[in-house]
């Protein structure tokens, strides 16, 4: 490649052939004469008629020139001129590409992956061959290994088909296999890093360069990616620290909290301090809301690290404590409502009341301390909330020894409140009429929800109640003493519980409410409350769910392997174990790579010599094939204009005058070509609101196209185009729409009836319509036009009522004098769910809001019973939208590349039912339909 500054040109050598132009000016200069028509009298013929010498006609200066700059830029345009082109590759090897592609990737992914294929620009045009590494396994069976030489085209196949991983990038490994690398002659080394420091990664750095030159390139401080920790929990609030690795700067990042189904929850900001790397989000929910969120990740994010996973351990479940007297805390260390609260508190929302007040409550689990005998109609009660799925745990004491006489103790197989039979008064296991020492607290059985826990060697108990033996008591005990004697005892009643701990909750007779045990212990005993005892991690945990590299939960693939308790609390990240959700249904563990991660720094320790840079550099310009397109415009308008010279196009006979003129008109269309060959090239390419009125008339009316509504904030006008430019090429791939290229409509500037859809995604900066857009929308509503307002919002519960976004409130200001019918959401017999596919719900980038439309049935719509309005908060533009490529820009959550493809068959059943109306809501239509459905 030869380079003049920033103009460079790919084969430079044909430029010789400029040198032929003095030949050309000469060959060119001489045009035969234009024919001239002569009447033929056959009788004057030879009189008078003199020979004459025929002269060749000289070829017009502007002409000449014409033709020479034709030739000129077809030569410039063949010798591939590129602006701005990437120095030359050193050494006479290989190109060694070496990619991270570990979580810290994802989040620059798609410049990385331009910049990997400008390098292989590189390589082809100076013909050298290349070998790539990659510094994360793809699984645990397939060790880290380097690329044969490739030619540059199969080393842009492999590098497409890479993605990032959700666990770190193994430099000692990556190394060892630099290390046998067999390279001859100098390589040019470029390594793709993911900008953070680590211990290997200078080493790493120092092998690479004994191949050749290095140049590393990374992210710039401010696009490194943050990650956050499982969230804590400070009383009734929900903390969630979100830790940087670059300490610049005040900030603020927005953290969402979302449920199973990738429903919005809440949000939260986490401020950070310039200096400081941690920042913390607090969510302050009700209980029902908090217990919702099984995610937590940071708005703008897409990596691994970026997300937390919740599990059933993080929900506060609503438990009652029965306190009868306001003397309670008179003693605190006395009262067995003291050590139960606070014992249940980290994990629990607590309420205090009386029985017959938190049994009208939604709690999960009531606990009654030692007390007598209950009203029968407080019985009668209790009963039935067990029955219902409530846990209720009592525990023994010296009041319940003394009432065993009474109607508890007679009420045969065990009454409603009791899991089993009590013998009369209570055990003594120590003092000074004791023969021996209080035994221990034996080891838990196995299918208990107390098993794993470790038992303390100084946990005595030394007064209990005693269970009647019967045959079904070893079948109800949970724990029992070293001796056999049943310490916790249940049974199911229903669909809940009734369980006994035959002790006191106070140090009244055992040391058990002062360890640690107690609180783990009632923990367990809480989960039964939601239908599904906690069970200990006593082996490993098959995977569920994983997240990708961009911190999406897909299933697991098959080389994910079992995760074993100590990885679990270690948070041991690999291949084998990538962060997600292990073990089965009820007892599934979350798996954070945040913890992982640790004290995050930006890359700074490199030997000395290695070429740093970013990924922002400017991008090198291909104008050869403009050259060669307005060379070929050029030739044509020669042609055109040596056929006007000529007199084919002129009146027979035409005298000097005329071809005069002929010849000044085709000097002023040569001009004319001249100057818009040598115009910009983006000016050549310009379309839509650069148009005239005629020419954008004709180009929404020549081609179907989709269209969107200019909003005036640059990026959402860009995504929109890209969206809708996606959706064309999935309407032409599978349907017989073919739609060329979108356009952008500007409501004070462009007709709207030359399109049966909008797009118009409503944003909290777009200024009020004027009086004639609103005509124009309203005319256009109602002779037929359909419009899809998206808010781009999943916030969940939005309506057009009260409690809107900032987006909703636009779409308010924006509406107030259009014409917009009553909404609902999509009912499911609706034509939209059948329009080409058969959809249950309508995803877009998002899938937490609903699609509202029209209801015909309240008079809307148009005579055909066709919505003209829709309004969906899922961001559909950002989950069709596709790069210069193809390849998707944003992602899509909670669900993935399958809700990707859900979004994209939304969009066509929008498209089709703008374009076909009620036509599947035809009765004729239902036996195929039916057909299709299995039926």
């Amino acid at each position: 490649m030869a380079a003049l500054g920033s103009l460079a040109f790919a084969q430079p050598w044909l430029l010789l052939a400029l040198l032929a132009l003095p030949a050309l000016w000469f060959l060119l200069r001489v045009t035969p004469p234009a024919p001239k028509t002569q009447r033929f009298p056959a009788i004057r013929l030879l009189l008078g008629l003199a020979p004459t010498e025929e002269t060749p006609a000289r070829t017009p200066w502007w002409l000449l020139l014409l033709r020479l700059l034709a030739a000129a830029l077809v030569i410039v345009g063949l010798a591939g001129p590129v602006m701005h082109p990437a120095t030359q590759l050193s050494g006479s090897g290989p190109l060694v590409l070496v990619i991270d592609n570990g979580w810290a990737s994802a989040k620059t992914w798609s410049e990385r992956m331009q910049v990997a294929e400008a390098q292989l620009d590189r390589a082809a045009r100076e013909q050298r061959r290349v070998r790539l590494l990659t510094t994360a396994p793809a699984r645990p069976d397939a060790p880290l290994a380097a690329s044969d030489l490739l030619r540059p085209e199969r080393a842009r196949e492999r590098i497409r088909a890479l993605q990032p991983h959700p666990w770190p990038s193994d430099y000692a490994a990556a190394r060892s296999v630099v290390e046998d690398l067999q390279i001859d002659g100098s390589a040019h080394v470029v390594w793709l890093n993911d900008g953070l420091q680590t211990p290997e990664t200078e080493a790493l750095a120092s092998r690479l360069q004994r191949l050749g030159r290095l140049e590393l390139m990374r992210p710039e401080p401010a696009d490194l990616p943050v990650s956050v920790l499982p969230p804590s929990r400070s009383g009734t609030d929900l903390k969630v620290q979100v830790r940087r690795a670059a300490a610049r700067g005040q900030t603020a990042r927005t953290v969402i909290a979302s449920d199973e189904r990738g429903r919005l929850v809440a949000t939260a900001e986490a401020s950070f301090d310039d200096g400081s790397r941690v920042a913390t989000a607090t969510f302050e929910l009700p209980l029902e809301l908090r217990n919702r969120i099984t995610r937590v990740g940071v708005q703008g994010e897409n990596t691994a690290a970026s997300v937390a996973l919740l599990d059933s351990r993080w929900q506060r479940r609503p438990v009652g404590l029965v306190t009868e007297s306001a003397q309670a805390d008179a003693q605190p260390l006395l009262s067995e409502v003291y050590y139960l609260e606070r014992a249940l508190a980290p994990y629990a929302e607590v309420t205090r009341g009386n029985l017959s007040e938190l049994l009208a409550q939604d709690r999960a689990m009531i606990v009654l301390s030692d007390r007598g005998a209950l009203r029968a109609d407080l019985r009668n009660q209790a009963r039935a909330w067990v029955e219902r799925g409530g846990v209720l745990l009592r525990f023994a004491g010296p009041k319940l020894a003394r009432e065993l006489t009474g109607p508890e103790a007679r009420a045969g197989e065990g009454t409603p409140l009791l899991p089993v039979r009590l013998r009369r008064g209570g055990r003594a296991l120590s003092g000074t009429m004791s023969w021996g020492s209080p035994p221990k607290l034996a080891d838990f059985p196995a299918d208990s929800p107390f098993a794993g826990l470790s038992v303390p060697d100084e946990l005595t108990i030394e007064r209990q109640v005693l269970a009647q033996p019967s045959l079904e008591l070893g079948e109800k005990t949970w724990a029992r003493l070293a001796d056999g004697t049943p310490l916790v005892t249940a049974d199911q009643r229903g669909d809940g519980w009734v369980v006994l701990v035959h002790t006191t909750a106070n140090a009244q007779w055992s040391n058990l409410p002062l360890s640690g045990l107690f609180v783990q212990m009632l923990r367990r005993i809480v989960s039964v409350g939601e239908g599904v005892a906690e069970t200990a991690d006593t082996g490993p945990l098959p995977p569920s769910s994983v997240l990708d590299g961009f911190g999406q939960l897909g299933p697991a693939p098959a080389s994910v392997q079992a995760l074993s308790t100590q990885a679990l609390e270690t948070n041991a990240i690999s291949a084998a174990h990538p962060p997600g959700l292990y073990g089965l249904e009820g007892q599934r563990r979350a798996h954070n790579l945040g913890p992982a991660v640790g004290d995050a720094r930006p890359l700074t320790a490199l030997p000395a010599g290695v070429e740093v840079s970013g990924f922002q550099a400017e991008p090198e310009q291909r104008f050869g094939p403009w050259l060669l397109v307005a060379a070929l415009v050029l030739l044509l308008i020669d042609l055109g204009i040596a056929l006007l010279l000529r007199g084919l196009f002129g009146p027979a006979g035409g005298d000097g005058m005329g071809r005069r003129a002929a010849r000044a008109a085709g000097g002023g269309a040569a001009a004319i070509l001249l100057a818009v060959a040598l115009a910009p090239a983006p000016a050549l390419a310009q379309s839509g609101g650069g148009d005239a009125p005629e020419s954008y008339a004709l180009k929404a009316t020549l081609d179907t196209r989709l269209a969107y509504v200019v909003t005036g904030v640059d990026r959402v006008d860009r995504i929109s185009e890209q969206g809708l430019r996606g959706l064309s090429r999935t309407l032409t791939a599978r349907t017989s729409i073919e739609p060329a290229a979108p356009l952008p409509v500007r409501l004070d500037e462009h007709p709207l009836a030359f399109f049966p859809l909008l797009y118009w995604p409503v944003t909290d900066q777009q200024a009020p319509l004027s009086t004639r857009v609103e005509r124009k929308v309203n005319d256009y509503l109602a002779n037929g036009g359909t419009i899809l307002f998206d808010l781009r919002d999943p916030t969940p519960g939005v309506n057009l009522g009260g409690g809107l976004s900032g987006a909703g409130q636009a779409l308010r200001a924006l509406t107030r004098n259009l014409d917009i019918p009553p909404l609902k959401p999509v009912p499911p017999e609706h034509v939209l769910t059948k329009a080409f596919y058969l959809l249950n719900d309508f995803p877009g980038r998002y899938d937490g809001g609903q699609l509202w439309v029209e209801d015909t049935s309240a008079g809307g719509g148009d005579g055909d019973n066709v919505a003209s309005v829709l309004v969906g908060y899922n961001d559909y533009a950002g989950a069709w939208a596709i790069d210069q490529a193809g390849r998707a820009r944003f992602a899509v959550t909670p669900g993935g590349e399958r809700q990707r493809e859900m979004a994209f068959r939304v969009g066509v059943n929008l498209v089709m039912y703008a374009m076909t109306g009620n036509y599947k809501a035809d009765q004729v239509h239902i036996p195929a339909i039916l057909e299709r459905l299995g039926q």
